[in-house]
């Protein structure tokens, strides 16, 4: 049987979802939110602890709970698969290979994943959505070592991450991501069903193991009133850098 703070947590995370409180405000205080609950305020603080500690809300002592995030927005501060990331939401991931095939590493690829020019790898455009619309598209580059795991993924797997997690016991642990914005050429277009030239938020990232060995590279394109991402810094810990585009 659920906890009645963790009832009350998912009862102010849907909340949070649907904009009854927006990023920036402040929720009700313990009192109004224990009165509206009918539990104690012990019980209003549980919940809105596990809010805060999935960064949500941030708490300062003696003021009201701010309004951080949605679990619309993706986090840098974990690593997450996309597939991961709608659960969290409560939305279905799809996944459909468009194109796969095997080709020599280029010097991009050969930095990227620290293999010598001219390794095969395997190249893969997948076509990714929430609820069955499509919403992102990844153009992936796997390592060699890996890419047999991955050619063998049925094409319509809603999570590579979590199956090869389940079947080799890959950990996908670190990622580097450079964000910007791109327009979409004609193919990207069509096969996100939206306008040639519209906007696109692109992350290109590199995903290493717990022992700094890269598994992949990929050129991931979202459309952009699908996704948003968010970095929570301090001056205590940003890991979030600003660069000239390039």
């Amino acid at each position: 049987m659920t906890a009645r703070h963790e009832h009350i947590a998912d009862q102010l995370r849907r909340a949070i979802d649907r904009e009854e409180y927006t990023v920036g405000s402040r929720l009700p205080s313990e009192a109004e939110l224990a009165a509206q609950y009918g539990v104690s305020r012990g019980t209003i603080r549980q919940a809105v602890s596990a809010l805060t500690a999935e960064g949500l809300i941030g708490s300062r002592q003696g003021a009201r709970r701010v309004v951080l995030a949605t679990r619309r927005s993706q986090s840098f501060a974990e690593l997450r698969s996309f597939a991961q990331w709608a659960h969290a939401m409560g939305r279905e991931a799809t996944g459909q290979v468009v194109a796969q095939d095997y080709r020599p590493a280029t010097e991009e690829d050969a930095v990227r994943l620290q293999l010598r020019a001219g390794t095969p790898v395997l190249h893969i455009l997948r076509v990714r959505g929430l609820d069955g619309e499509p919403v992102l598209l990844e153009r992936t580059v796997y390592a060699d070592w890996i890419s047999p795991a991955v050619e063998a993924i049925e094409p319509d797997c809603p999570s590579v991450t979590q199956r090869l997690y389940d079947e080799t016991g890959l950990v996908f642990a670190y990622g580097e991501h450079v964000i910007d914005a791109v327009a979409a050429g004609a193919r990207d277009a069509a096969l996100l069903g939206i306008r040639r030239t519209s906007p696109l938020l692109r992350v290109r990232r590199v995903t290493t193991t717990r022992e700094g060995r890269p598994v992949e590279w990929s050129d991931d394109r979202y459309r952009s009133d699908a996704v948003s991402f968010s970095v929570h810094n301090s001056t205590a810990n940003n890991a979030l850098a600003r660069n000239t585009a390039g």
